[in-house]
């Protein structure tokens, strides 16, 4: 998508640890693009026109619950398009939500298929509201009343354990899944139920979306002079052929060719706000 049509809105503080960004895509021009795997899950609210997702051969709710997807995806649209989007850490989802994030593995489902009453009621409040710093501020409202629950829950307890983890993966995407359960004070059975139930992957699938979202990064920030087996190596891959493969599974492109065709962006360690 291009930059330029974007609106970023930061969290306010108490929301931060568990909502990364919110965004807003406005355009009356056909769009046609190619997304990957972000590694956070999304509450997506299309004002509009929603998107139509060829790879899933059908087109996304107008409100739609994006769970984690390890495959790249075109998003088309004839034009009309205005969406707001909540992007959360990629634990806290199971926060706001009454089910296990596993079930939203390689899912775009549509909240209205939720027993949730007050997040359906959330989603006729934007749409009936015409001010996006308002839609945004109601959102904040709604989030701001699930988490005094959750803090006073042991959810909030498994949260800050799973917190560490994912910190520890994006400093080192290969460190083993058996030091990331140590790091939570939880056998590795119960390490990775817990990490698969939040997160919505398994702890070795997420190790490589950041793997490859850290590739990103750096070749975002060092386009022009792309050593492959540097970063290889930085990002935690056995060897180059292993990145290039990899690489190629979640873009469909392998690094040099994307070069080619687009300008790389890393969504998860990007901080747009």
């Amino acid at each position: 998508m291009i930059q330029e049509n974007f609106k970023f809105y930061k969290p306010c503080k108490e929301l931060q640890p568990y909502v990364r960004y919110y965004w807003v895509f406005k355009s009356n021009q056909p769009l046609n693009t190619l997304t990957f795997p972000i590694g956070c899950p999304q509450i997506i609210f299309h004002k509009q026109t929603p998107l139509y997702i060829p790879e899933l051969g059908t087109a996304q709710s107008k409100f739609t619950i994006s769970g984690q997807v390890n495959y790249p995806s075109h998003l088309y649209a004839n034009g009309n398009v205005e969406m707001i989007v909540v992007v959360f850490q990629p634990y806290a989802l199971r926060a706001f939500l009454n089910l296990p994030i596993s079930l939203l593995h390689n899912q775009e489902v549509s909240g209205y298929d939720l027993e949730n009453k007050p997040l359906k009621r959330l989603a006729a409040q934007i749409f009936d509201c015409g001010n996006t710093g308002l839609c945004i501020s109601l959102i904040e409202q709604w989030l701001l009343s699930r988490i005094a629950d959750v803090l006073t829950s042991k959810t909030a307890y498994n949260l800050k354990r799973i917190s560490a983890t994912i910190q520890q993966l994006f400093a080192m995407p290969a460190i083993p899944v058996t030091e990331l359960a140590s790091t939570a004070c939880l056998s590795k059975k119960q390490f990775e139920r817990l990490f698969n139930e939040l997160v919505g992957a398994n702890p070795k699938e997420y190790a490589r979306i950041v793997r490859f979202q850290k590739s990103l990064k750096l070749l975002q920030h060092d386009s022009e002079d792309a050593n492959l087996a540097q970063l290889a190596y930085q990002c935690g891959y056995a060897d180059q052929s292993h990145f290039i493969r990899e690489f190629k599974q979640f873009s469909g492109y392998t690094p040099l060719s994307l070069l080619n065709a687009y300008k790389p962006y890393s969504d998860l360690f990007s901080n747009p706000t």
